[in-house]
């Protein structure tokens, strides 16, 4: 059984190491095609909240709380950016999720040394796994955007996705590595709550990366290699 280092540092500090390894020559071949999804998705994402959020902020402030609104606009602003990003995050990794496989699988093989380490799994494994993840957590993010509709209620409701978005991008990424080991997605969750901080952390961090323009496209694969350095104790040779 993976020993996940419950260290929220520990979990902060690889996801920089997975910044850093983005160059490694090995790991490059499996970077481009990831890095295109997210460029063409999270611009999607960008233009449609460009021309959309506006609306969509002042339809959800009451007009009891308006006399609020320099205090709550920005608060939405970034609340409904991080939904959008969050939903858009999934469908990119469901596309990229047999690279990102790759990927993790590359990144233990340079961690172990062992070359049997970077096989992965097939393609439509991945997928049905991203898919039942998705499931997973769309069955959660949608009672919490109902929140947003519900006047007072829908101030608290920016803090709870936050914390919701940081638990579901540490289970997102930190899986890839977990399932080229064979480990299925309960017992993920189970692993994950038992390490509830470190999974935070590492979740929280990618989530306010996946939120910064330009440089979100890469931090969805370094998350990937993060999460494998995570899972494994130790940094590529």
């Amino acid at each position: 059984m993976i020993d996940l280092k419950d260290n929220p540092a520990y979990a902060v500090n690889c996801l920089l190491q997975g910044l850093k390894l983005l160059g490694k020559t090995e790991l490059r071949k499996y970077l481009l095609i990831p890095i295109v999804i997210n460029l063409v998705l999270y611009s999607t994402a960008f233009a449609l909240g460009y021309f959309y959020i506006s609306d969509l902020v002042t339809q959800f402030i009451p007009a009891w709380l308006s006399w609020l609104e320099w205090i709550i606009w920005p608060l939405f602003v970034i609340s409904f950016s991080a939904v959008c990003f969050f939903s858009f995050t999934l469908l990119a990794n469901l596309i990229a999720s047999p690279f990102y496989s790759q990927l993790a699988a590359k990144t233990a093989e340079l961690i172990s040394g062992d070359p049997s380490t970077a096989a992965g799994q097939k393609n439509l494994q991945v997928v049905l796994a991203e898919i039942k993840r998705m499931i997973y957590l769309v069955s959660r993010m949608l009672p919490l955007l109902l929140l947003f509709a519900i006047p007072g209620i829908n101030l608290i409701a920016p803090f709870l996705w936050a914390l919701f978005s940081a638990w579901g991008m540490g289970l997102e990424f930190m899986a890839y590595p977990q399932e080229n080991n064979g480990i299925l997605f309960s017992q993920q969750k189970e692993q994950a709550k038992a390490r509830r901080f470190s999974v935070l952390s590492f979740g929280g961090l990618t989530v306010i990366g996946l939120s910064i323009p330009i440089f979100n496209i890469v931090v969805a694969p370094a998350a990937v290699i993060a999460a494998t350095i995570y899972l494994h104790g130790k940094e590529p040779r």
